[in-house]
């Protein structure tokens, strides 16, 4: 198993604040679908990453190698409704966390 940081890019610098019925309809089901990637511990922490220049969504995910977190990331809801979300899947050399 293989640790990555995943970060969720949205389609422009404004997002949240900007945000359209649709954008947030999938931000909803994105939330649903991370939650049970963390029930099931396939991610153990998530969040939104209140940059200045512009909010993005951050995992941290455990995979059998990038192939698989990428599976994840392609089966997330926001990225499924083509609404120009975007995964970045960062390989970590290691990681300092509690035994799971």
């Amino acid at each position: 198993m293989a640790f990555f940081l995943m970060k969720l890019v949205p389609p422009r610098r404004t997002f949240p604040a900007d945000a359209t019925a649709s954008e947030l309809e999938a931000m909803d089901r994105h939330s649903d679908y991370i939650r049970h990637l963390i029930d099931t511990g396939s991610v153990f922490a998530a969040g939104p990453v209140m940059d200045p220049d512009g909010t993005w969504g951050v995992a941290i995910a455990e995979a059998d190698d990038e192939a698989d977190a990428r599976v994840l990331c392609d089966h997330d809801p926001v990225i499924r409704a083509g609404l120009g979300f975007r995964w970045d899947i960062l390989p970590m050399a290691s990681l300092l966390a509690p035994v799971r």
